[in-house]
């Protein structure tokens, strides 16, 4: 028969199991926390400085001299004397017109002032003859008068034959047609045999390709922004406005010489919307030919303090472009901003920001207006090239796995 346990006693040992609990020190649970903690983002602090400007565009090699070659007389095409494509000096004979009618019209140019001269002389003398005779008053001064005229008329005459003795010469000189210009000889316009009617008629072209002109055109809405940039103290230009150009060939190469730019139109062509430019290189050892497309690359601008973000900081919103500042309280705080041109994978901030400011740069889609960062460096979040990868613990053999 089982003995009941009074309730006092119950009570004391209650009482006796709490107080040993206190002594033991047993305390109860923490609450959990009751806000989130704050987004790690990756920063940069604002850094102006000098950033150099290039300027890319679409351009077409031209020859410093381009010349058409035409006859200056008529008559048949009788010899080619050069090679096409070949390289010509200045004066080198190119063509050869037949001659022969120019050389026979010389002979009868030469006869006509022999005949003229002879006049003279024959005038001349009647004229010394007559003098002392209308002194001695044998003869009428009409006589006299009419000696002197005849005189002065062969005198013009003879300038006359002269005259055309010369043009002969010329023309039978203008047979042999020259180069005007040292430089590449194109092919032949006009074959052996043919009838030249003079300079209406062209026979070929030499180009001169030593220096070598690049001409390029320069869109008029970007002409305006880099006058509005230079005004504004943004943008600061070469001297003389004489930018540096480098050329970029046809198949991704970069031609060996540089040169600089000695021209820009102030007209803007109602074709193209673009004012054509001109830059002048050197081509010594002929790489350039003469109608090439090419790219030009135009350096030598610089923008002073410059300020520039990676482009993924910047966000866009309907009220424009914007950027996440962390402020004093380290909460993200948006900066409206004013983006200009591009520089390699960043914008140029025109204004918005100071130096010193801290950009979130990655991070930025976790966060909103006033959300408490954790700002950290975004060089640090990525590994230095070339460092090696951190190492994986050993695996735990499978039978340990199992045990657990």
């Amino acid at each position: 028969m089982s003995k009941s346990i009074p309730a006092s006693a119950l009570l004391l040992r209650a009482a006796s199991l709490a107080l040993l609990l206190l002594a033991a020190g047993c305390k109860p649970a923490a609450a959990p926390p009751g806000g989130f903690p704050p987004a790690a983002v990756n920063v940069m602090t604002v850094e102006p400085k000098d950033l150099p400007v290039t300027y890319e565009y679409t351009a077409q090699t031209l020859g410093y001299r381009d010349v058409e070659v035409r006859a200056r007389v008529t008559g048949i095409l009788q010899h080619r004397n050069y090679k096409e494509g070949s390289v010509v000096r200045k004066g080198e004979s190119l063509f050869t017109i037949d001659p022969a009618p120019f050389q026979v019209a010389l002979v009868r140019a030469e006869a006509d002032l022999a005949v003229a001269e002879a006049r003279l002389a024959k005038s001349r003398r009647d004229v010394t003859r007559l003098k002392p005779v209308v002194e001695a008053k044998a003869v009428s001064q009409k006589e006299l008068d009419d000696a002197t005229a005849a005189e002065q008329v062969s005198e013009a005459e003879v300038k006359s034959a002269r005259a055309r003795v010369n043009e002969a010469k010329l023309n039978l000189e203008y047979t042999r047609v020259e180069s005007p210009i040292a430089g590449i000889a194109s092919r032949a316009v006009v074959s052996e045999g043919a009838l030249v009617s003079g300079p209406s008629v062209l026979l070929t072209t030499v180009t001169q390709t030593n220096p070598m002109y690049v001409i390029f055109g320069i869109p008029d809405r970007e002409n305006l922004a880099l006058r509005h940039d230079v005004e504004a103290g943004r943008l600061k230009l070469p001297a003389d406005g004489r930018f540096k150009a480098s050329v970029r060939l046809a198949d991704g190469s970069t031609y060996a010489h540089a040169g600089t730019v000695n021209f820009t139109d102030v007209r803007i062509s109602a074709q193209t919307g673009t004012s054509e430019a001109r830059a002048e290189l050197p081509n010594a050892n002929g790489v350039l030919r003469a109608g090439q497309f090419v790219r030009i690359v135009l350096s030598g601008a610089v923008r002073p303090g410059a300020i520039v973000v990676p482009q993924r900081a910047v966000l866009d919103s309907p009220a424009g472009k914007f950027v996440y500042v962390v402020n004093a309280e380290s909460k993200a705080e948006p900066r409206p901003v004013e983006a200009g041109d591009w520089s390699g994978d960043g914008w140029v901030i025109n204004s918005g920001l100071k130096a010193g400011e801290r950009v979130i740069v990655d991070g930025v889609m976790k966060i909103g207006p006033g959300a408490p960062v954790q700002a950290g460096d975004p060089a640090a979040a990525k590994p230095p090239a070339g460092a090696p990868a951190a190492e994986k613990p050993p695996a735990k053999p499978a039978a340990a796995a199992a045990k657990k």
